[in-house]
């Protein structure tokens, strides 16, 4: 269970090693989709390397992990198939990694980079703080209502809702990234068949004028022959 002292937010605490989990496709055929994302965590990278932070880097997806592997950037992580088919438990193992190295003191910061579904046309780069998170309710002394309260204390519940706040923004990571990776991949492949059309249009523009010319020519060299037999 993450504790709460732990993941609340601490202005004053510069960090030294940031985590960045970062969601690309499995599949490639949809445009820049991937390429964005992939742009982020460079710029992330160049980022904290002028503050001398160390970054670790956990990929979802094999398009990111391909090109950081070219680039020979060493990866934390990597989980490969999971961006095409997304599940919750999938999820959980994902975030749960990153936040025990927060609570266990490795990391000062968790980053999640994922290009998320905006509208049927475009797509929006989402950079998520996922800890350390502040405080969403401010301890104050109430007289309850409730007839029965629970077992569990204060501290307790909000541990779990915290902890179901780490996996839901992981999950919701993944489907909205697949989302979008739908709708940029039927754009690109609207785009690839309208270019396709446009360009079978030219070419048989093209072949048309060759054989209204070479019908031409055929016609002047018979008329020519046939006046030079005069």
């Amino acid at each position: 269970m993450v504790q709460l002292k732990v993941v609340f937010f601490d202005n004053n605490k510069a960090p030294q090693t940031v985590d960045v989990i970062f969601v690309t496709a499995d599949k490639g055929l949809c445009g820049g989709f991937n390429i964005q994302t992939i742009k982020a965590v460079r710029n992330l990278l160049v980022e904290y390397a002028e503050q001398k932070i160390t970054v670790r880097l956990r990929a979802v997806g094999r398009k990111g992990i391909a090109f950081f592997n070219f680039q020979g950037v060493e990866l934390l992580t990597s989980y490969a198939g999971v961006s095409s088919s997304p599940s919750y438990e999938k999820a959980q193992e994902i975030i749960k990694s990153a936040i025990d190295d927060f609570v266990e003191g490795k990391t000062d910061k968790v980053i999640l980079v994922h290009n998320g579904y905006k509208n049927m046309i475009s797509q929006e780069l989402k950079i998520v703080d996922v800890v350390p998170v502040q405080s969403p309710i401010e301890a104050k002394e109430t007289s309850s209502l409730m007839e029965v309260e629970p077992e569990a204390s204060g501290e307790e519940i909000l541990d779990s809702l915290i902890q179901k706040y780490f996996e839901y923004n992981m999950y919701y990571a993944l489907i909205d990234s697949l989302a979008a990776e739908h709708s940029a991949r039927m754009q690109a492949m609207e785009n690839a068949t309208n270019n396709a059309k446009e360009r079978v249009g030219v070419l048989t523009l093209a072949y048309n004028k060759a054989r209204q010319e070479s019908i031409t020519t055929e016609l002047i060299e018979i008329i020519s022959g046939v006046e030079s037999m005069k």
